[in-house]
């Protein structure tokens, strides 16, 4: 209606045809349908902001079945501290974790008592003192100056105090308080148990018991109780979580083990020695509930009587004389026993001549006397079989006890005195006494025990090189020490790799000695090797680069090339270098050239005599010579007789021993184990691109050279397994070729047409590019409107913030005056007061 309210469109041109929907605008009724939407949806969202009807359960993992109740409480109790984590208050010094009760804090009690009661003005509570309200609000300068008495009122003020001793006083007052605080806590708890326990005692008085009849009754008109109650008071009794004890450190497992062996030793040197230890522990004597402890009576009265003599007290006299009464006492009773003996004597004596007189009158006494001397002799034996039966058992016990290995060993200083602490001991007691010097001399009981027990790594290494160097190794002592080695290499590595490195530092000099003067090496003894094998249980194996395994490495690749073979005790220990390489290798996978030329020249050795087609024999072995058919076995009934057996390092030491079929029967072993050792390299190294390149000459010599059907059953068995396998593997690379790749055309000038649809038009291509571009334009509409309408809406609740913040304003405003008026109106009345009062 209102024309000035009505927005006309114009348009630029008119066209005919065209209907337009927007030619007449009517921007105050849109604003105002704007306004009525805003504050029906808008405004009642803004307004129920804080206000909430629906209850979501929040709880982490309420609803998740895969976890476990007890994970969601831990997860809860986590999640409950890391929100409490970090002080909220940095000015707050005794602030700890925050306790509470009925989910409230307890901090906020405790302020809660202290409130200042505004009916009673004589108590005090709560109010702040003198010194803390000039220190916060006066500017701190009633607490810069010391308090001076009324006598030095008049003289120059001291200086002030400086702001640390202000702060550390405030501390030293704060930790005061806390601790009053804990000490009246403690005397309520106290008073409420004693409460409790005078409760206790008077309740029994007042109880009164209910006849049967009536407990009957009672019991049948009491209602059984609700699931939920029996739930919650089951709830109530459940065993609470308590807090498990703490591990111990390395160094309290020490002590502790340190202690128990020290008290086995003494009880082990008591028992060798003969002393009981029960007989020395006094039992305690039955004592009845009723007995008045009045019974007892002193033997002798030890009290003296107190002299002086020349100012000084006389008690070396009265030790002597006491002494000179005990031998006095002692002689009597010798002279005693004595008159005694002869009075018997003399008494049997009248006996005898009284029954040769007498006609038997006094039978009975006599019987009597002769029953008792029996019971006597009785007893006697007895006492006398006893003490037999003691003795045995004291002499067995000290025995057993001499027997037994200490609990205590100190740490060797030489290599000779570990050597006899182990001698003569079987492999369990050797591994009981490293186990006990390990353990009483651990490293964080004394400061000079870890190099005490350094020592004792290279002591236990030399002794396993002696135990590999005698006529019969014992092999299964040092598998068996090995454990303890593995230990102390744990404690101290640096020590372990640097004795190790020593000794494979030796063997390589040793061996290029021997290379310098003869031209070549022989193989190393058997301590040597289990030093190889040694070093590949104590460290890492497939590390790149290793302090001791790399050095190992390299002396085993040089053993294999340098070292010739000329006896089968070489053989078999090539083959055990072997063995060695698969097994540091077997992680890795590193390719090892020497360990395939090795396994070839064994393959060769085992031909007869013929020049080599195919394949090439490399350094220490050699097509034709004196050892090229070392492993050679031309007996049919060795043949037929060969079954797979190990081969034991110790079969070193016994080679001269053999007869021939047993030579023989080595030989196959060892063929048996090449193909064994053949088929493993190959698992290991099929993962290599040049696989069938490196394993090329072993498979022409096991298909074109080895006489296969002259070996028994189970040797061909493994031959064909070995071969399967060097054949079976697929190529991992494929030949060099051009990469394929689309010809690229020639450019070429044509000029390219688009069709022009419309005029003005935005132009497209395809459909898809067309609809696209409307897409595009949809887009941005819409994202123009919709900020917009976010723009509007910011306005709108802006608006009505200003709306509440005036209404509160002039609320506030309407309050301060009504109160400014009746104080003024106070005022008033009051002065009128005083001016009647003055007038009067």
């Amino acid at each position: 209606s209102n024309p000035f309210e009505v927005k006309v469109n114009r348009q630029k041109f008119d066209i005919l045809g065209r209907k337009t929907k927007n030619d007449v605008g009517l921007p105050g009724v849109s604003r105002s349908k704007a306004i009525k939407k805003r504050t029906q949806t808008l405004l009642k969202e803004y307004k129920e902001r804080e206000k909430t009807n629906v209850f979501k359960d929040k709880r982490f993992g309420e609803y998740n079945t895969k976890i476990s109740p007890e994970e969601k409480m831990i997860r809860r109790f986590t999640l409950e501290r890391q929100q409490n984590y970090g002080k909220k208050n940095i000015y707050n010094l005794n602030e700890d974790e925050e306790l509470t009760h009925y989910g409230q804090s307890l901090a906020e009690i405790e302020k809660l008592n202290d409130i200042v009661d505004s009916d009673s003005d004589t108590e005090e509570r709560g109010a702040l003192s003198a010194e803390l309200t000039a220190a916060h609000f006066g500017g701190g300068g009633g607490l810069l100056r010391k308090k001076v008495s009324n006598g030095q009122q008049d003289e120059e003020e001291e200086k002030p105090k400086s702001r640390k001793e202000l702060i550390e006083e405030m501390i030293a007052k704060s930790k005061q308080e806390k601790q009053e605080r804990q000490t009246r806590r403690e005397s309520a708890l106290e008073l409420t148990e004693k409460l409790d326990n005078d409760w206790k005692e008077i309740q029994t008085l007042i109880t009164r018991k209910t006849p049967k009849s009536e407990r009957k009754d009672k019991e049948a008109e009491k209602p059984k109780p609700d699931e939920y109650d029996m739930i919650v008071r089951e709830l109530g009794f459940e065993m609470k979580a308590k807090p498990s004890e703490r591990m111990k450190t390395e160094e309290e497992l020490a002590k502790e083990e340190q202690a128990r062996l020290q008290k086995l030793e003494a009880d082990r040197l008591r028992r060798m020695c003969g002393i009981d230890e029960q007989a020395n522990k006094k039992k305690p004597s039955h004592v009845s509930a009723d007995d008045l402890a009045d019974g007892f009576i002193l033997d002798k009265d030890d009290r003296r009587l107190l002299s002086y003599q020349d100012g000084k007290i006389n008690v070396e006299e009265e030790k002597e004389k006491k002494d000179e009464e005990e031998e006095e006492e002692e002689e009597d009773g010798r002279e005693a026993k004595e008159d005694e003996e002869e009075s018997e004597e003399e008494s049997a004596n009248e006996d005898e001549e009284d029954g040769a007189a007498d006609s038997h009158s006094d039978l009975e006494s006599d019987l009597e006397s002769e029953e008792e001397a029996a019971e006597n002799k009785e007893q006697k034996k007895h006492m006398n079989e006893n003490e037999s039966q003691n003795v045995e058992e004291l002499d067995t016990k000290m025995e057993a006890a001499k027997s037994e290995l200490p609990y205590t060993f100190a740490v060797p200083e030489s290599y000779e005195t570990f050597k006899s602490l182990l001698a003569g001991r079987t492999v369990e007691q050797q591994l009981i006494i490293l186990e006990r010097i390990q353990k009483c001399n651990h490293p964080s009981l004394a400061v000079g025990n870890k190099a005490k027990l350094e020592k004792l790594f290279g002591f236990l290494l030399e002794y396993i090189g002696e135990l590999a160097t005698l006529d019969l190794p014992e092999l299964r002592t040092i598998d068996k020490l090995v454990l303890p080695l593995y230990n102390l290499c744990q404690m101290f590595p640096e020590a372990a790799s640097d004795s190790i490195k020593f000794i494979l530092r030796d063997a390589a000099h040793d061996m290029e000695e021997v290379i310098e003067v003869k031209g070549c090496a022989t193989f190393p003894g058997l301590d040597t090797l289990i030093y190889l094998k040694i070093t590949s249980l104590l460290f890492p194996t497939s590390d790149f680069w290793h302090p001791v395994v790399t050095p190992a490495f390299m002396y085993m690749s040089q053993l294999l090339t340098k070292c010739r073979i000329t006896t089968l005790q070489d053989v078999i220990k090539g083959l055990f270098v072997c063995c060695l390489f698969l097994e540091y290798i077997s992680l890795s996978k590193r390719f090892v050239p020497e360990l395939i030329n090795f396994l070839l020249g064994l393959l060769h050795i085992s031909l007869p005599k013929k020049q080599a087609h195919g394949y090439t024999v490399v350094h220490p072995f050699t097509p034709v010579g004196k050892n090229s058919e070392l492993l050679l076995v031309c007996d049919k009934k060795d043949l037929e007789s060969w079954q797979k057996q190990n081969l034991p390092l110790s079969v070193v030491t016994r080679l001269k021993e053999t007869s021939r079929t047993e030579m023989n029967h080595i030989r196959l072993s060892c063929l048996a184990l090449c193909f064994d050792l053949i088929k493993k390299s190959a698992a290991l190294y099929e993962s290599l691109p040049s696989f069938h390149e490196i394993v090329h000459p072993v498979r022409i010599l096991l298909t074109q050279h080895v006489p296969v059907n002259e070996y028994p059953e189970q040797m061909q068995e493994r031959y064909h397994s070995a071969l399967e396998d060097l054949e079976n593997k697929v190529k991992r690379y494929a030949p060099l070729i051009c990469e394929k790749k689309k010809p690229v055309p020639l450019k070429q000038y044509t000029p390219k047409i688009v069709k022009v649809l419309e005029f003005g038009r935005k132009q497209g291509g395809s459909q898809k590019e067309q609809e696209r571009k409307q897409l595009i334009r949809k887009h941005k509409r819409e994202l123009k409107g919709a900020i917009r309408e976010i723009r509007k809406d910011n306005q709108f609740l802006a608006r009505t913030q200003l709306s509440e913040i005036m209404e509160r304003d002039s609320a506030r405003k309407r309050k301060v005056k009504e109160l400014l008026g009746s104080l003024a109106t106070q005022e008033g009345e009051w002065k009128a007061m005083k001016r009647k009062k003055g007038k009067n």
